[in-house]
């Protein structure tokens, strides 16, 4: 969709960077090639973000083994397919396809059981899953699931020609598909033509960073280029964050409000304590994780 009315967001102060991360290649799933660019060793300084995988290949061997059946328990998975069709399937019935420009937003919650599977034997596949974690009042709520297909996510144009399709949160006054309550994520996906800029207001205290998929952008004097992850500084005073591009470049950004609370991870459940974590594996080992709901 198209929104008919922008408010420009102007920064007075923008973060720089902090530091680049160039991410980690890894295998998942079934043997899903991924480059790993948030890890675990980051999920402190960018909570509440716990992991950001990019994907992308015309290899079919690269990606056509899928997410086979895996548990999740205490945050929420967020999909976003650029180019490409997967298929989800969970443990209470629920059934989406993922596909270009795409949008699927899972809250595991007290737990679900899922596969993500590809759906073409050919072509390219590339987008991200970014994990968000979940305050510990909310863990063990009920499930939740929703697919966003391309036309549902909120896009506007800027007046230098910037296209932003806005995941979650807001942006120049657009707000996105998806809103949340606590970690109040920004998740923006920014397309900048050669020579254009773009301006985004963040609030103090939000951990925020950028990763860049196409070209290459300028946060204050600092080239990011594609493939590379830039940690957005909590500069005292900083209101937001400038881009700039020589040359036409896709960004996405993400900004968060840190939840400050313990971290303890296991393969695929996220909660507050390793008592947590062992009943969580305990709950898995006797099939009693939750059902989802559609919302």
């Amino acid at each position: 969709m198209t929104a008919t009315t922008i408010v420009s967001d102007r920064v007075t102060q923008g973060r720089g960077v902090e530091r680049l991360i160039q991410g980690q290649a890894v295998m998942d799933g079934a043997g899903v090639k991924i480059n790993r660019v948030l890890t675990q060793a980051l999920q402190r300084r960018l909570d509440p973000f716990l992991m950001l995988d990019a994907f992308g290949s015309d290899q079919a061997n690269d990606y056509i083994a899928g997410f086979p059946e895996h548990p999740h328990r205490g945050f929420e998975t967020v999909s976003y397919m650029l180019s490409g069709r997967m298929r989800h399937k969970d443990s209470a019935g629920n059934e989406g396809l993922l596909t270009s420009g795409g949008v699927q937003w899972m809250t595991a919650g007290r737990g679900v059981i899922h596969s993500e599977m590809p759906e073409q034997e050919e072509g390219v596949m590339e987008g991200f899953q970014l994990w968000l974690n979940l305050p510990a009042a909310d863990k063990m709520r009920q499930p939740w699931y929703r697919d966003f297909d391309a036309d549902q996510i909120p896009e506007f144009t800027t007046a230098d020609g910037v296209t932003v399709r806005v995941i979650a949160g807001a942006s120049h006054g657009v707000a996105g598909a998806v809103q949340r309550d606590v970690t109040l994520p920004l998740y923006l996906d920014v397309l900048l033509p050669a020579g254009t800029r773009f301006e985004q207001l963040l609030p103090a205290g939000h951990n925020a960073f950028i990763y860049t998929y196409r070209g290459s952008v300028v946060v204050d004097d600092k080239a990011v280029a594609a493939g590379r992850m830039a940690i957005l500084a909590n500069t005292v005073g900083a209101d937001g964050v400038r881009l700039q591009a020589e040359e036409e470049s896709r960004v996405i950004l993400l900004a968060g409000q840190p939840l400050n609370e313990p971290i303890a991870q296991y393969g695929p459940f996220v909660m507050n304590s390793q008592a947590e974590i062992f009943q969580a594996v305990e709950d898995f080992r006797n099939g009693k994780l939750g059902e989802a709901v559609v919302a």
